[in-house]
């Protein structure tokens, strides 16, 4: 598979594209609008920021007990169960007389119930477009993800200045309602991946299994702690620019974007590789400069050439990929999935302890030095993954 127009012709490629990117337009809109409610109503940046990326801090839970269920689970109905779960979870969330130390049991639940997600859909496109298809399938996944985000982003914004937070918060649920209608419409039924009775000690033995490899670990790793570093500076945004929060989130997905069209479609096989630890440190140097406070639209700029460097895990997941049997693509693709969210969500909250301490913008400059830190620990390694491969 070498271009978009083979995706595109791929059957069930369509629908679950569609479906993906509603999920991700309620993702945005619905996580600015209860991080702006969190924040009008408490001024503290570590409540709104656990707030927004909370969910992902479930996901380590998920991923440790239910993970063995992503192969084990026909996918149609797994993945528009997980769209309504969502949907009938933001719908509480939207409640006006909603106690706001009720938000977190919502929310940690919602994050147990996304740790499945991302194995089921992420080992369902390796069905539909094999593992040669894979990375091209991803990068344009990805790039929609940048294009929704930046939309959700701007629509959520706007939204904003016009209704109270809690009306966002409904169509987010009503987004969510439209991406499982998809699923159930547009893919067909298919039998579960892989055979057996999933259980928490099936989930536990798989993932020892997908760890104990040195050069997998080695990918999880850099696939998970800068990206959750990064997103750490990322769940400041509103802290740091309450009324520029949208725009500054709509600039981190356009270089998301850019990153993705550009090691997806433009790099050849044999380079990108060797882009992996550059791109990471491209994820984080421009943040070192929040230190100095850039006015907003300075910030954009720099938060827009960093997001490039997210290209670095379509480079790190084709590896991955290459280095996994077929019939633990779903719940190796799924740990990777669920580690780099726990991430974000654990990076989300260092950075809000360190800005209720400190500032936004030294919090910020925190996390992506310790990113850089990171980075440069696991360079080393994935340098000689490059020299093998």
């Amino acid at each position: 598979m070498r271009s978009y127009r083979d995706l595109v012709r791929t059957p069930e490629f369509t629908p679950l594209f569609v479906s993906s990117s509603a999920q991700i337009a309620a993702q945005t809109i619905g996580g600015l609008a209860l991080g702006t409610l969190v924040y009008e109503e408490t001024r503290s940046p570590l409540l709104s920021a656990v707030s927004m990326f909370g969910p992902s801090l479930a996901q380590v839970l998920g991923a440790t007990l239910f993970l063995s269920w992503a192969d084990r689970l026909a996918p149609r109905a797994a993945l528009a169960g997980i769209a309504l779960a969502f949907a009938a979870g933001t719908a509480v969330l939207a409640l006006p007389a909603l106690p706001l130390w009720a938000v977190l049991p919502v929310l940690l639940a919602q994050g147990l119930i996304a740790s499945l997600g991302g194995g089921v859909r992420w080992g369902l496109l390796t069905d539909i477009l094999s593992k040669d298809g894979y990375l091209l399938g991803r990068s344009v996944f990805n790039m929609m993800s940048g294009i929704m985000q930046i939309a959700g982003y701007a629509t959520g914004g706007a939204l904003l200045t016009l209704l109270p937070p809690r009306a966002a918060l409904l169509l987010s649920a009503l987004l969510y309602t439209a991406a499982a209608t998809t699923v159930r419409l547009g893919l067909s039924r298919r039998p579960p991946r892989a055979a057996g009775r999933p259980s928490v000690a099936e989930t536990w033995r798989t993932n020892a299994l997908l760890w104990s490899a040195p050069p997998r670990r080695h990918l999880y790793l850099a696939l998970w702690l800068p990206n959750g570093l990064i997103v750490g500076c990322e769940s400041l945004f509103v802290a740091y620019a309450p009324r520029s929060a949208g725009p500054l989130f709509a600039c981190a997905a356009l270089g998301m974007l850019v990153g993705d069209l550009t090691v997806g479609r433009l790099v050849p096989p044999g380079r990108r590789a060797a882009l992996g630890v550059p791109l990471l440190v491209l994820l984080a140097a421009p943040y070192v400069l929040f230190l100095l406070r850039p006015a907003p639209l300075l910030a954009a700029a720099l938060v827009g050439v960093a997001s490039v460097g997210f290209g670095a895990s379509l480079v790190q997941q084709e590896r991955l990929m290459a280095l996994t049997p077929d019939a633990l693509s779903g719940q190796a693709l799924g740990l990777h999935s669920a580690g780099m969210l726990t991430m974000q969500g654990v990076g989300a909250a260092l950075a809000g302890a360190v800005a209720q301490l400190t500032s936004p913008a030294v919090a910020m400059t925190v996390m992506a030095g310790a990113s850089l830190a990171v980075t440069a620990g696991l360079s080393a390694g994935l340098r000689e993954r490059v020299r093998a491969a």
